[in-house]
């Protein structure tokens, strides 16, 4: 899959998609600075699924109905890289086909799905 990964989300989910054979393109590597509206618009017109923990993308997504091919919200207790790496890759194991044009909230314990 094509994930853009969010500056706040961090470098090493970045990089734990490559190992796993994803097309990244990191925020944080690449474009630092990048505003939110460029970001999206950047996912959008070139069909990345955003990975992100900045709760503004969901404002933009589901409220302002902002064009998607996915966001993937980590809304998550515990910030730590290995924390976010381990709920993307149960996310990925069990629902990597219901990814795209979804908004995806993802919690420890919860999965939950908006078509957008």
């Amino acid at each position: 899959m094509r994930f853009l990964v969010d500056e706040c989300t961090g470098p090493a989910v970045a990089q734990w998609l490559r190992d796993q054979s994803h097309e990244v393109f990191s925020v944080f590597e690449e474009a630092r600075g990048m505003a939110d509206d460029s970001i999206l618009a950047k996912a959008y017109s070139e069909d990345w699924v955003l990975i992100t923990n900045d709760k503004d993308f969901g404002e933009m997504v589901c409220r302002e109905k902002r064009p998607t091919h996915g966001v993937i919200f980590l809304r998550l207790r515990d910030e730590r890289a290995v924390s976010k790496i381990d709920a993307i890759e149960k996310l990925l194991d069990g629902h990597k086909d219901q990814l795209k044009d979804t908004f995806v909230v993802v919690t420890e314990t919860q999965v939950r799905f908006s078509q957008v």
